[in-house]
């Protein structure tokens, strides 16, 4: 069965219209000047208080070497640089009200107030972060709509679609330092228990579509838990208990601005680089950055393969381009799309979907002795090869038991004493009929 999933060019715009329940107030923390650093691997999850001059951490996908994901986009022809903007380089400077007139004109759900520490990741990703920013717009225009129809599945605020954002700059591929996987970060426990399979050949974590809606559902469910958006975030980053400790140690008070002393110093940054984020993607034109083009397909179709098929045979019979159908079905880690095992999602551009329709069946025969070498049947050797010296289990190399011909020994007396048969006798010492010696060696086994 084949159903059709289109996904539309989506033109991320400036949202402008003034909304009344929009409207956010400037939140302040005690850090006036904080610096913006990697963490520290070995720091501690749930470490005490923060002092007034603490670092705060960037989040895992801030602090991705630029330049290897340029080339990774770029190298496959995925994301190329628009012809009709033009980034100067020029960031320009705004003041502490423009900023917070923007953010409260966004018509979010989730409150996105104004302080010192959301303002310094405005600033990282208007300024030293701006070349990625302008790949995950252009990345954005696939993802974007993938995220709104899973959010919107659990009747989620979709200001959350920004969330991979800042968990993996929107690259499917991405693995955190700490194991997570995918557009959403999920690690392996996690993922598997909101139904994402991870194994040798399928890693659904990395799946656009179904990630989306496990993180959905898990949301939801951290919703259900803490009642607060922000916490939500929080915990997603750093897990609910993290969470609950901060609020205890807090005096039990439920607010993020108010805990904030007391969570992990990723977690600190987290919540303030979501609403940066919220804030580039929406105003990135008000800071000269350029979004990236993207050749990825503007719709695609997907098809339930029941039988195991590799990726060459697409390309072979269906003219497919292969990096194509990798970047469109990241979740399976190796060329085969293993349809034996259950039925499998695969996912084309809508043309290349019309030449696989056409093609039937010759698709998975086409090379299929060549390209699908996993046999399912094979015969075990009762021989072993001869090296052409005696060895130390006989001459001639053999191993296996032997035996010596008694007088008055049959080729029948012996194969019943040593629970084998004639004729596996006469074939292991190549006699050809029944006659046999005293004092000879015979193989048994």
């Amino acid at each position: 069965m084949t159903f059709k999933r289109t996904i539309p060019t989506l033109l991320l715009a400036a949202f402008f219209a003034a909304s009344p329940s929009a409207l956010h107030a400037q939140v302040e923390v005690d850090e006036e000047d904080i610096d913006l650093v990697e963490a520290d691997d070995d720091e501690e999850e749930d470490s005490s208080t923060a002092t007034s001059d603490e670092d705060i951490a960037l989040p895992d996908a801030m602090n991705a070497e630029l330049d290897s994901l340029l080339q990774e986009w770029n190298n496959k022809s995925y994301l190329i640089p628009e012809g009709d903007c033009t980034d100067n380089g020029v960031n320009p400077e705004f003041d502490r009200e423009t900023y917070i007139h923007r953010l409260q004109r966004l018509p979010n759900v989730i409150e996105m107030p104004y302080n010192d520490v959301v303002r310094k990741f405005i600033d990282q990703y208007t300024g030293r972060l701006r070349r990625t920013v302008s790949i995950i717009l252009g990345a954005s225009n696939f993802y974007t709509p993938i995220f709104e129809e899973a959010l919107e599945a659990y009747q989620l605020p979709l200001e959350l679609k920004y969330l991979p954002v800042i968990e993996s700059a929107l690259n499917p591929s991405a693995v955190s330092r700490a194991g997570a996987v995918g557009l959403w970060q999920f690690m392996i426990t996690t993922g598997k228990q909101y139904g994402l399979e991870v194994t040798s050949l399928i890693d659904e974590r990395r799946d656009p579509i179904k990630s989306s809606y496990a993180a959905a559902h898990y949301l939801k469910d951290l919703y259900d838990i803490f009642g607060d958006w922000t916490l939500v975030i929080a915990s997603y980053n750093c897990g609910p208990n993290n969470v609950r400790k901060a609020i205890s140690r807090a005096g039990g008070v439920k607010d993020y601005w108010q805990i904030y002393p007391y969570l992990p110093a990723e977690t600190r940054g987290y919540v303030p680089a979501f609403i940066a984020a919220n804030y580039v993607m929406n105003y990135y034109c008000e800071h000269n950055i350029c979004p990236a083009g993207t050749t990825l397909p503007a719709s695609t179709d997907t098809v339930s393969v029941t039988r195991n098929l590799h990726v060459d045979q697409l390309v072979g019979k269906c003219n497919a381009n292969a990096d194509e159908v990798r970047a469109l079905n990241p979740q399976y880690r190796t060329s085969l799309i293993p349809g034996d095992s259950h039925v499998c999602t695969l996912r084309l551009p809508t043309a290349t979907m019309a030449s696989f329709v056409a093609a039937g069946d010759s698709v998975y025969t086409w090379r299929a002795t060549e390209l699908l070498t996993s046999r399912r049947e094979v015969e075990v050797s009762q021989t072993r090869a001869t090296s052409g010296r005696g060895s130390r289990n006989g001459r001639n190399g053999r191993g296996g038991s032997r035996v010596t011909v008694r007088r008055g020994d049959t080729l029948g007396a012996i194969a019943k004493r040593n629970h084998t048969t004639v004729a596996k006798i006469r074939r292991l010492n190549g006699l050809r009929g029944n006659n046999i010696r005293a004092g000879q060696k015979l193989r048994v086994k």
